[in-house]
Order: structure tokens, then C-alpha cells, then sequence
């Protein structure tokens, strides 16, 4: 994973159910939407599968990543499926020692100041602070003051009406996942509502994190 280009655009969608024979129109219709970063969690069935076949659709055009990754086993899977990034809900350390041990960018969840501390002198890329939505921004804004340098994700809750408030109380990334993927959406289909709420979501980021000097257009996708 390129970290520094997360950084760029700092959304990752979180995709977790489904299967191959949406994987495509999924994947065209994020690309589309213009995101560029993407977990699909390990509990899906046909996981492993699932992210082949997101590489193979999306090229170098997506920084994918495997989320729900509980033990080295799963580090395994993930990387041997072609993920470039690993997300666990908690800090599991055989995992951290795995990914480090790999020289993989790692996404340990964590949510009192306590665990976002040990998360991140664990070696973590970003924590990822789960569940967000229960206090909001204002607790972003509050662990924030005594870790000024931990660079926080945060999951749950995020829309394109809220991302920006997150953003500004100090997160440095955020991330979405069944608002959007939801199951009644992906049972039906409906590619449009999904887009839909990805470019809301992608540009309200880029206009968070860029300013007055955020791209007019939010496809990103290929030509």
C-alpha cells in the first residue's frame, strides 16, 4: 500500500458480503465514483477470491486491502490473494508481528485512549478508531490532544454530511462501509444508489483534506 497516496485521498471503503458475481459492476461503479482504496473483509465467504478478482478488474487503479484479519493465518491468505494492506478490529499482536515481519501497512481497530496508545506503539500505519459514530467527532477532537502524532481512521458513522466535521477534529482518515454496501443494495443491484453515496463521500474528502484546492471532478475511474 502507498501510504503516502492514502494519504491524498484518505477514504477507504469497507466491503464485508457480497460475492463474484457483483464483484465486477461493484467495482467498475467505485471506480467510477473515483475511490481509490478498498477493504474486503476476510468473513466474507470467497474472500480470498473476491480480492483476486478486485485486482484483476482494478489494476494498480485500487489499493486493496483485506479487513477482519485475526491471526497470522489470515495475514497469509490475505497478502497470497493480493492484498496490500491488512485491517484487524483490535489489536492482535501475532498479526502486528506478522505484518511487520512482512513490511505491511497495518490497521489495528482500538477505541480507548488506552488501546489507540498500545495501537500505536504496536507499529500501526493509522489506528483505526471503532466504533467512531458512538461519541463523534468531539471524541476524535478530545484523544487527539495527548496523541498529536497518531494518525486516527475513523469507522462507523461517517457520511458525506459528517465527514468533514471528523477531518477537522484531527482524523486522518476516515472509512465507510454498510451505509453504503448494504445488504438490501447489493442483493438488488443497485450500483447507482452505491455510486451515488461514494462520490458524495469522495468529494466531500477531497474538499476536507484539499480545500479550495480539491480536483472539480470526482471520477477517478479509468478512461
Amino acid at each position: 500500500m502507498d501510504l503516502a497516496r492514502f494519504r491524498k485521498l484518505p477514504l477507504m471503503g469497507i466491503l464485508r458480503g457480497g460475492d463474484l458475481a457483483i464483484l465486477e459492476p461493484l467495482v467498475e461503479t467505485l471506480l467510477r465514483a473515483g475511490l481509490e482504496t478498498l477493504e474486503i473483509t476476510l468473513n466474507t465467504p470467497g474472500a480470498p477470491a473476491m480480492i483476486r478478482r478486485a485486482r484483476e478488474i482494478a489494476g494498480d487503479t485500487f489499493m486493496l486491502g483485506a479487513g477482519t484479519v485475526l491471526d497470522r493465518a489470515g495475514v497469509a491468505v490475505a497478502l497470497s490473494a493480493g492484498a496490500s494492506f491488512v485491517v484487524s478490529p483490535v489489536l492482535i499482536p501475532e498479526v502486528m508481528a506478522e505484518c511487520a515481519l512482512r513490511r505491511v501497512p497495518t490497521f489495528p481497530g482500538a477505541f480507548s485512549p488506552q488501546e489507540i496508545f498500545t495501537a500505536a506503539r504496536a507499529g500501526a500505519a493509522m489506528v483505526k478508531v471503532f466504533p467512531a459514530s458512538v461519541f463523534g467527532p468531539a471524541y476524535i477532537r478530545e484523544v487527539r490532544g495527548p496523541f498529536e502524532t497518531v494518525e486516527l481512521l475513523v469507522c462507523g458513522g461517517v457520511r458525506a454530511a459528517n465527514c468533514a466535521d471528523y477531518f477537522a477534529a484531527g482524523a486522518a482518515a476516515v472509512s465507510f462501509g454498510g451505509s453504503v454496501f448494504s445488504v438490501a443494495r447489493l442483493a438488488a443491484h443497485d450500483y447507482e444508489a452505491v455510486g451515488r453515496d461514494v462520490a458524495a463521500l469522495v468529494s466531500a474528502t477531497r474538499r476536507a483534506v484539499h480545500g479550495d484546492k480539491a480536483p472539480e471532478s470526482i471520477d477517478a475511474g479509468r478512461p
